[in-house]
């Protein structure tokens, strides 16, 4: 975590904060904490992070320095310091309230760019299982892009690429479950507008294989072998080492039918853009 202390958070560097605290005791312990100075309250929340079983417990410190000693060096640091312990207890909706602040009050600062990678996986990390609502999915990948896009050249700019590489992937996932649970009750137009979904939105995630041929199957049973065929033809082209394409052509082959373009439908647009290139 770039500037804010966490790294340099070293075992000799923690036994003299100890110390420091130790050299108090014990009437420190009864003093208020505005008998402190922000850099001994911001030491005494550092420790209680990195030494204290419950993390949690060091907030109270980084809130303190805020509140004590507003617009100073120590308020900013431990500002971002409770953005930080605040998602690491899983307190999401707060950790992205602190981040906000961070870069509302701090926009240009060093650690800009960590308060907005922590936004974004405060988003990311509430990504339940598939079968979940996907509203936070979409706002994780948005605060992703703005990582990504704001803080190109920043240490967090690849984690960001390869979380939203997963969220998208997660999306996808999204409409192939339900797309299958409307193929398996045979509703097949349903089903189709799901799978189509993937292919058209979704073609860089690992799903794309098995939409086109679950699109095969759909199109079969709906009498429609134009659409069948193309789909098939497009898999072959993307995914020939797919067992998805096996399938599609043992499918099509029992029909008397062979992966190839064919009409003029939405699928074989896609299959002259893909294939042939041809985008306009």
């Amino acid at each position: 975590m770039g500037g804010v202390g966490l790294r340099a958070a070293q075992g000799i560097r923690v036994a003299l904060l100890l110390l420091i605290i130790a050299s108090c005791a014990p009437e420190a312990k009864q003093l208020p904490l505005e008998n402190y100075t922000a850099e001994q309250i911001f030491q005494r929340g550092e420790i209680e992070l990195e030494t204290g079983k419950r993390p949690k417990d060091s907030l109270i410190y980084f809130q303190e320095v805020e509140r004590l000693y507003p617009y100073t060096q120590y308020a900013k640091r431990a500002l971002i310091m409770q953005a930080f312990v605040l998602h690491k207890t899983g307190q999401y909706e707060e950790a992205r309230a602190a981040a906000q602040r961070f870069l509302d009050f701090y926009p240009g600062d060093e650690d800009a760019a960590y308060a907005s990678y922590l936004m974004a996986l405060s988003y990311y990390d509430q990504i339940d299982e598939v079968g979940r609502d996907q509203g936070l999915t979409f706002q994780a990948l948005q605060a992703l892009r703005t990582v990504i896009e704001t803080y190109p050249d920043s240490e967090y700019a690849q984690s960001a690429i390869l979380k939203f590489d997963l969220a998208f992937d997660h999306l996808a996932a999204k409409e192939m479950e339900i797309g299958r649970y409307y193929l398996k009750g045979r509703h097949y137009t349903a089903a189709i507008n799901r799978f189509r979904v993937v292919v058209e939105q979704f073609q860089t995630t690992t799903h794309t294989a098995e939409a086109l041929h679950r699109l095969v199957e759909c199109y079969l049973a709906l009498g429609l072998t134009d659409e069948a065929q193309t789909s098939a033809a497009i898999l072959g082209f993307n995914y020939q080492s797919s067992p998805f394409y096996q399938d599609s052509y043992d499918l099509l082959k029992n029909q008397g039918l062979t992966p190839e373009a064919k009409g003029d439908n939405w699928l074989a647009s896609i299959y002259r853009q893909m294939v042939k290139g041809e985008w306009l």
